[in-house]
């Protein structure tokens, strides 16, 4: 079984979350500039088998796209053509900076190191992977 992978992208960097191989756990991986995501996840699928990318979907509070799609539906053509064999889905991405900014805050991340946009990247990436393997077991009791 290989892992699933979570993408919170933006147009500067994106947030990288991963699970645990039996696909339970979800754990921050990295934060990278925007240009370098699929250059990393060629050399670490080198490394780790992935079974699904799933990348946030941003909406507006009226469930339309929201304008950072702009950047993101590029984004994923390049995912698509890059690998091919792995199966990428999308997850709505609403509030999870905001969770991610008051995870921060409860954990008692100081108020200097909240100010560091690759740490918020990371955690919403988390916060993408976690919602959508609650869905998923949601989904698969039913």
């Amino acid at each position: 079984m290989g892992r699933i992978l979570a993408i919170d992208y933006g147009q500067k960097r994106a947030g990288l979350a991963v699970t645990d191989e039996l696909q339970l756990i979800p754990n921050s991986l990295v934060s990278l500039s925007a240009t370098e995501v699929i250059p990393f996840l060629k050399d670490y699928m080198k490394h780790e088998k992935v079974d699904v990318i799933v990348v946030g979907q941003p909406y507006t509070m009226d469930y339309l796209p929201s304008a950072s799609e702009r950047y993101i539906a590029p984004f994923i053509k390049q995912l698509i053509k890059a690998f091919p064999e792995v199966k990428i889905e999308r997850y709505d991405e609403r509030f999870t900076s905001q969770l991610a900014f008051q995870t921060m805050i409860d954990s008692g991340i100081s108020k200097k190191a909240r100010k560091d946009k690759a740490t918020i990247d990371r955690i919403s990436a988390v916060i993408i992977l976690q919602s959508w393997l609650d869905a998923r077991g949601i989904a698969k009791n039913s």
